[in-house]
């Protein structure tokens, strides 16, 4: 796999129609459109088959015909040559939403962090789901914040260092309430990281040095709030 720019796409979350645009988009970042190759990362092995089935009807309709499933948390993963060969030959690897402290735990566990580190830098397409999307970050520290609104820890993971892929830090989900906006203006004051809060059928693309917003965007940064996207 040759080294190109990154390519990455961050969903907020849902399957709303207006989803289907990020798809296409993600879609088109890949290098051939139609025989795609994807594999799916959920968070967790449990009821994986299910939304397993959802992915692929989702995605055969964007030209993807060949799938894979892998579970970090899935003990036989760990250390399985035909693991790596999976997720580098992928043409597109898709990280879903859940839990993100626990998929982050299992992702470390399993060795699975510098495989898609070298699957991402090397020019394939990965795609985060909310708790994915976050993964793709420097640190899944908004997964526990505000406190109010947040992922449990049950696993009790204290290394919040993610895949580092981008300068920013994303937040899915956002409602726009006041009481979510101002701990948003409250973390970005005393971070150096711009944060970007996608409402949920919307999301980002980063293609090289290309950030394309869809949907209703806020950027927060350095304890500022504007709107972005549409």
């Amino acid at each position: 796999m040759a080294r190109g720019p990154l390519r990455l796409v961050f969903y907020s979350g849902g399957q709303e129609r207006r989803n289907a645009l990020l798809h296409r988009e993600l879609v088109g970042l890949c290098r051939r459109q139609r025989g795609l190759r994807m594999t799916y990362l959920p968070f967790c092995s449990a009821d994986a088959p299910t939304y397993f089935a959802r992915f692929r009807r989702r995605y055969r309709a964007h030209g993807a015909t060949r799938f894979a499933c892998v579970a970090a948390d899935d003990p036989a993963v760990s250390g399985d040559p035909g693991v790596e060969r999976t997720l580098l030959d992928s043409d597109v690897v898709y990280m879903a939403g859940g839990n993100t402290f626990y998929f982050l735990h299992h992702l470390r566990r399993a060795g699975l962090l510098p495989l898609l580190r070298r699957f991402a830098r090397s020019g394939g397409v990965l795609a985060g789901l909310s708790a994915g999307a976050l993964l793709l970050s420097p640190s899944i520290e908004l997964a526990g914040y505000p406190a109010f609104d947040r992922d449990p820890n049950d696993v009790g993971l204290r290394d919040l260092r993610a895949l580092n892929l981008v300068p920013f830090e994303f937040f899915p989900h956002y409602g726009g309430s006041r009481r979510v906006r101002d701990a948003l203006l409250e973390y970005s004051a005393r971070t150096s990281r711009a944060v970007y809060a996608c409402r949920d059928g919307g999301g980002l693309v980063v293609d090289g040095d290309r950030l394309v917003v869809h949907g209703p965007v806020e950027l927060f940064d350095r304890g500022q709030r504007r709107r972005i996207g549409l």
